[in-house]
């Protein structure tokens, strides 16, 4: 049962099994685990960039595309929300228009980029989806009357997932039971539903086809496969799987801007989960987005404990100011590339097929 709930895509490592079942079951209990805001938002911020990173993953990781414009189409479903609540009022029925109209201008607009683009050569469509997605930036910006321009758009959710809701007034296990517990949940399930149905479609014959562009387009053009059909196809499916990452962040955040959900630093961010988790694999989005994120919201309070531990010792609390995080972070990355070139989930799985043998 397991194994087809996951598409016959096993851990295949003992160790790696029980990451991944840790990190699920964290996700699930963080809000009764981890009481509090901010660590609730870490949480959040997690499930958003699984989604997100995993649609990114299914490019770069199992098509071989290098692409840029991830950003423009978590951008795209992150206004879808915020512009339809914003226009219709608070109600499901906006939230539905919303992501509907995101998901088929993400759809067009992938099909657009993909079929003129994707016919060059790699460095060039790179190019090519960086200069469409920095003109996307620009244009939300421009259009304040739609977009809020910088300042962007703060609106209201259904009553449900609003905090003001209250399921209980008393707390369980630390945790309100309020609309914003609600809202948690309803990323969560559609986190873990968007990873199975991805699973299922890179395990698929599709996904198989892929893998073979992957490795050698020219040969798999040779065998009979019409490649830049495969490869926009690929294009779109990971397009419309960012718009929901992005549909997921506006409705927590109950707020969407340009440097929200377009900015370039978020691309930036994504290409390191990708390369610390392991390009090519589901799992490798999971664990990558979970050190990430986590890394990136507690290191700077690890470094103040630390620079206030080392007080006494020269030099050491410079080096540990929480000023000097980004400092760290390049570190721990550039130790994260050298000892797992594969990515966590490449070595895991390495080492576990080494013991086999």
């Amino acid at each position: 049962m397991l194994s087809r709930l996951l598409s016959h895509d096993l851990p295949r490592s003992k160790l790696l099994a029980l990451i991944l079942i840790a990190i699920t079951l964290g996700l699930a209990l963080a809000p009764f685990i981890f009481p509090g805001v901010k660590a609730l938002n870490v949480a959040a911020k997690i499930l958003v960039f699984i989604v997100l990173v995993v649609a990114f993953d299914l490019l770069l990781g199992y098509t071989g595309i290098v692409s840029f414009a991830h950003t423009m189409f978590f951008g795209i479903g992150a206004y879808g929300i915020a512009i339809a609540t914003t226009r219709l009022g608070p109600t499901w029925g906006a939230l539905a228009v919303g992501v509907g109209g995101a998901l088929l201008l993400s759809l067009l607009l992938s099909l657009a980029v993909g079929l003129f683009s994707l016919r060059v050569r790699a460095i060039f469509f790179a190019m090519i989806t960086l200069a469409v997605a920095a003109a996307f930036q620009t244009l939300a910006s421009q259009l304040s009357e739609f977009t809020g321009g910088e300042d962007g758009l703060t609106f209201k959710v259904p009553e449900l997932l609003s905090p003001a809701f209250e399921f209980s007034e008393e707390p369980f296990m630390g945790a309100s039971l309020d609309g914003r517990l609600l809202c948690y949940y309803l990323l969560f399930v559609a986190c873990v539903v968007l990873v199975l149905v991805m699973l299922r479609i890179v395990n698929s014959p599709f996904g198989r086809v892929l893998q073979a562009i992957r490795e050698n387009e020219f040969r798999a053009e040779a065998i009979g496969y019409r490649v830049v059909v495969y490869r926009t196809l690929s294009s779109v499916l990971s397009a419309l799987f960012a718009t929901l990452a992005g549909c997921m962040l506006a409705l927590w955040l109950r707020y969407n801007g340009p440097d929200t959900s377009l900015s370039f630093e978020i691309m930036m961010d994504v290409l390191l989960i990708v390369v610390i988790g392991g390009m090519g694999t589901v799992y490798g989005a999971v664990i990558g987005s979970v050190l990430f994120v986590v890394a990136q919201s507690y290191l700077q309070d690890l470094l103040r404990l630390g620079g206030e531990a080392a007080a006494g010792i020269p030099l050491l609390p410079a080096l540990l100011s929480p000023d000097r995080w980004l400092l760290w972070m390049g570190l721990l990355f550039v130790l994260s590339v050298y000892y797992f070139p594969t990515g966590v989930v490449g070595r895991l799985r390495a080492r576990a097929s080494l013991r086999k043998t």
